[in-house]
C-alpha cells in the first residue's frame, strides 16, 4: 500500500477561516494527511472573523520533517501575508518546497509570500484583487479563479476555496478522486 500523501497548511492570526477550513476539509475528505501548522507557536490561532482554530503543531516543531510533505498551502487573510513575509522560517520553507519541486498552493493574499521568497518569478499566478498590483510585473498575472503555473497553484479568495482545494486533490491524486470528493458535497 502506498504511503499516505501529506499536505502542510500554514496558519497565523488573521488567517481567512474559509480558506483554511474548506481546504483542510476537502483534502481530508480526499484521504490526504493534512497538518495544520501555526507560524507562531502551537497555541490557538484567531482567524480574520474571530473563529479560533487549534493547529496540529507549530511550524517550528515540524521543520525538520518537511520532506515528508508534498504540498505547502498558504492561505490568505488580512494580516497573514505580513506574518508569512516577516517569518524567516516561512520564507525558508517556501524556498525549500520550490527547490525540491514540490507544489506550493497559495490563495487570496498568500501569493505575496511567494514574492517575498522570490519563488516562481515570471510564472503564471493569481490572487485576491487587493494583492494584484503588488504581484503584477513580478509574475504573469491572471484573473482566472484558480491558476496552475510551474510548481505553483494560486487562487483568488474565500469564494474559490473549494475549486482551489479540489485542484490540490487533482494534483496529488486525479480527476476521478476530485469528482468523488466534490459529488457528495453537491458542488
Amino acid at each position: 500500500m502506498p504511503a499516505e500523501k501529506k499536505v502542510l497548511v500554514l496558519v497565523a492570526d488573521g488567517s481567512e477561516e474559509i480558506e483554511v477550513v474548506v481546504t483542510v476539509d476537502v483534502l481530508r475528505r480526499a484521504g490526504l494527511h493534512v497538518t495544520l501548522a501555526s507560524v507562531a507557536g502551537s497555541g490557538p490561532v484567531t482567524c480574520s472573523r474571530q473563529v479560533v482554530i487549534t493547529p496540529d503543531a507549530s511550524l517550528e516543531s515540524i521543520k525538520g520533517g518537511l520532506d515528508a510533505y508534498e504540498v505547502l498551502v498558504l492561505p490568505g487573510g488580512g494580516a497573514v501575508p505580513t506574518a508569512f513575509v516577516a517569518s524567516e522560517l516561512v520564507i525558508g520553507v517556501i524556498k525549500e518546497f520550490a527547490a525540491n519541486s514540490r507544489l506550493i498552493a497559495a490563495i487570496c493574499a498568500g501569493p505575496l509570500a511567494l514574492k517575498a521568497a522570490g519563488v516562481g518569478v515570471g510564472g503564471l499566478i493569481t490572487s485576491h484583487p487587493s494583492a494584484q498590483k503588488d504581484l503584477e510585473g513580478t509574475y504573469t498575472y491572471s484573473e482566472e479563479r484558480v491558476v496552475l503555473g510551474k510548481g505553483i497553484l494560486t487562487s483568488r479568495g474565500p469564494g474559490t476555496s473549494f475549486e482551489f482545494a479540489l485542484a490540490i486533490v487533482r494534483h496529488l491524486k486525479d480527476q476521478i478522486h476530485a469528482h468523488e470528493v466534490a459529488a457528495p458535497m453537491v458542488l
